[in-house]
C-alpha cells in the first residue's frame, strides 16, 4: 500500500514506550520535588511540643510525615514515595524501622526529652523523598492505555486517509474506463450502421441482378451493356466494401489518436500550470512596484519566446516607471469606469494595463492581435 507511511507506522509503535517511559521519569522528578516541599513544611508540626518535651521529635516526625502520605491519591495508583529524615550527621530519625531500639526504651523525663530534641534540632534535619513510578499498576497502566490508545487513533486515522486516497484513485481510474468503454460502444453502433448498409447494397445488388435476369428474359438487351452493367455494379460493391474497410481502420486510428490528445492535453495542462507558478513567483520576486492578473499570467506563458521577450521589456518598464512607456490607445474610460490602457510589443503582441488607487500598475491581460477580442471581453467584464 504505498499510501501508507512507514515513519508514520513507526511512530506509532515506538512512541507509546517513549511516552511511558518518559512520564515515569516526568513524575518522579516532579511529585519528588512537590513531596520533599511539602513535607520539609508539615514533618516537624508544632515545634512547642517538641521544646517543652511534651513529644519525641522522631514519634512526632513519623506521625506527621505517615499522616502526609497517606493523604496523597498517587500512592495507592502506583507511585511509591520513599521518605528519609536524618541529621546532618547521619543520625535516621524516619522510618522508624532505623531506629527501634529508640522506641523500646522506658519514656524519659519531659527535661531529657526536651534536650535531646533540643539537640537534634540544632544538628540540623535533612528530609530524602525519593518517588518511583511503579509499572504494571492502575497509575502506569492507565499511562500506558492511553498512549497506546492515541498511537492506534492516529494510525487509524492514517489508514483511514489511505484508502480515501485510494478509493478516490480507484473511482478516477474507474471513470476513465466508464469514459472508454461509452466511446467503444459508439464506435461499435457505426459499425453496426455500416454492416446495415453494407446488407442493404449487398440486398439492392442482388435485386438488381435478378431484375437483370428477369429483364433479359423479357427482352433482348445488347450482351455487353449487360456485362458493363453487373461489372458496374460489382465495382460499386467494391468501392463500398473498400470504402467499409477503410471507415473501419479510419476508426480505429481515431480512437488511437484520441487517445493520445487525451494524454497530451493532461500532460500540457501540468506543463501550463507549472509555467504559470514559476512565471508567477518570478515576476513577485522582479517586478515590486506592479501587480499581475492571473489572466496576464497565463497569456504571458501562452506567448512564443520572441514575443516573451519583447513583453517582458514592457513588463520591467511598467514597473521602474509606466510613464516612459508608449500607450497605442485607451480601451475603456467611461464614467464610473478605471481607465485600461493599451500597449504594443513586437508588433503582435497586446499588453492591457491599468493605474490602481495606490499609484501602482496593475497588468490584467496580455495576448496577440489574434487573440485581442477574447481580452476585450475579459477587460469588459472588470
Amino acid at each position: 500500500m504505498r499510501y501508507l507511511s512507514f515513519k508514520i507506522i513507526a511512530a506509532c509503535i515506538l512512541l507509546p514506550p517513549v511516552l511511558y517511559i518518559l512520564t515515569a521519569y516526568l513524575m518522579e522528578r516532579h511529585f519528588g520535588t512537590v513531596y520533599t516541599e511539602e513535607i520539609e513544611a508539615v514533618y516537624l508540626g508544632d515545634a512547642r511540643a517538641l521544646l517543652d518535651g511534651s513529644a519525641r521529635i522522631q514519634e512526632t516526625i513519623a506521625e506527621n510525615v505517615d499522616r502526609y502520605l497517606k493523604t496523597r491519591r498517587l500512592i495507592p495508583l502506583g507511585l511509591e514515595v520513599v521518605v528519609t529524615v536524618t541529621t546532618q550527621n547521619g543520625r535516621i530519625l524516619y522510618p522508624a524501622a532505623y531506629d527501634q531500639a529508640g522506641f523500646n526504651r522506658p519514656p524519659d523525663s519531659p527535661t531529657l526529652t526536651a534536650q535531646e530534641n533540643f539537640a537534634l534540632l540544632n544538628e540540623g534535619l535533612v528530609v530524602g523523598v525519593v518517588t518511583r513510578f511503579e509499572h504494571n499498576r492502575l497509575l502506569s497502566n492507565s499511562f500506558l492505555g492511553f498512549y497506546i490508545f492515541l498511537a492506534m487513533a492516529v494510525f487509524y486515522a492514517h489508514f483511514r486517509r489511505a484508502v480515501e486516497r485510494i478509493n478516490k484513485e480507484e473511482s478516477s481510474r474507474r471513470k476513465e474506463i466508464d469514459r472508454l468503454q461509452d466511446l467503444e460502444r459508439q464506435n461499435t453502433i457505426e459499425l453496426e450502421k455500416l454492416l446495415k448498409e453494407r446488407s442493404r447494397l449487398k440486398s439492392e445488388f442482388d435485386g438488381l441482378k435478378n431484375k437483370l435476369a428477369t429483364e433479359k428474359s423479357k427482352a433482348l438487351r445488347n450482351e455487353d451493356e449487360l456485362i458493363d452493367e453487373i461489372d458496374l455494379l460489382e465495382r460499386k460493391l467494391n468501392e463500398n466494401l473498400s470504402l467499409q474497410n477503410a471507415q473501419q481502420e479510419e476508426i480505429l486510428k481515431l480512437q488511437e489518436s484520441l487517445q493520445q490528445i487525451q494524454k497530451g492535453q493532461r500532460k500540457n495542462r501540468k506543463q501550463k500550470v507549472k509555467a504559470e507558478e514559476n512565471t508567477r513567483k518570478r515576476f513577485q520576486t522582479l517586478y515590486k512596484h506592479i501587480a499581475i492578473n492571473d489572466r496576464a499570467i497565463s497569456g504571458f506563458v501562452g506567448l512564443g519566446e520572441e514575443l516573451k521577450l519583447k513583453a517582458e521589456e514592457v513588463i520591467h518598464q511598467l514597473n521602474e516607471d509606466a510613464n516612459l512607456v508608449p500607450i497605442k490607445r485607451k480601451v475603456f474610460g467611461g464614467k464610473g469606469q478605471v481607465t485600461v490602457l493599451e500597449v504594443i510589443f513586437g508588433y503582435k503582441g497586446r499588453l492591457y494595463f491599468r493605474n490602481t488607487e495606490d499609484r501602482r500598475v496593475e497588468i490584467l491581460a496580455i495576448g496577440t492581435k489574434n487573440t485581442q477580442d477574447r481580452e476585450l471581453e475579459f477587460l469588459a467584464g472588470l
